[in-house]
């Protein structure tokens, strides 16, 4: 598996790890992902897609915040990989995170798993 980090300009609020596993791309962001820190997670995500990496698996076990313009970022990655025939998947979402989710209307169109090894499966 490969395995890489990328680093936080933002004064760490927002570290996203990412890894290869199999056909999918594993992006674990740890932090507060908003409107400072959302290109962290952007870029990551927009590498996977142009070079081919179609199916998304964000583990949302270490983020702890998520404003609008993170979750812009999240259905942006959506559209795309499916535009090319994959998905975003999410996982581990906590209570925090999951509620914006659910206020907003977004987990109707993200598959969401409990865990990342039924995200994986």
């Amino acid at each position: 598996m490969d395995r890489g980090t990328v680093g936080s300009t933002h004064r760490e609020r927002l570290r996203v790890d990412v890894r290869q596993h199999g056909t999918s791309a594993v992006v674990t962001p740890a932090g507060e992902l908003d409107h400072h820190t959302a290109e962290l997670l952007q870029e990551p995500l927009d590498a996977f897609l142009d070079q081919g990496t179609a199916r998304l698996v964000i583990d949302c076990s270490r983020l702890e915040f998520c404003d609008s313009t993170g979750l812009n970022v999240l259905l942006g990655a959506r559209l795309r990989a499916e535009a090319v025939g994959g998905a975003v998947h999410l996982t581990g979402m906590l209570p925090v995170v999951a509620r914006v989710f659910e206020i907003t209307g977004a987990d109707a169109v993200f598959t969401v798993h409990d865990t990342l090894d039924e995200a994986l499966d």
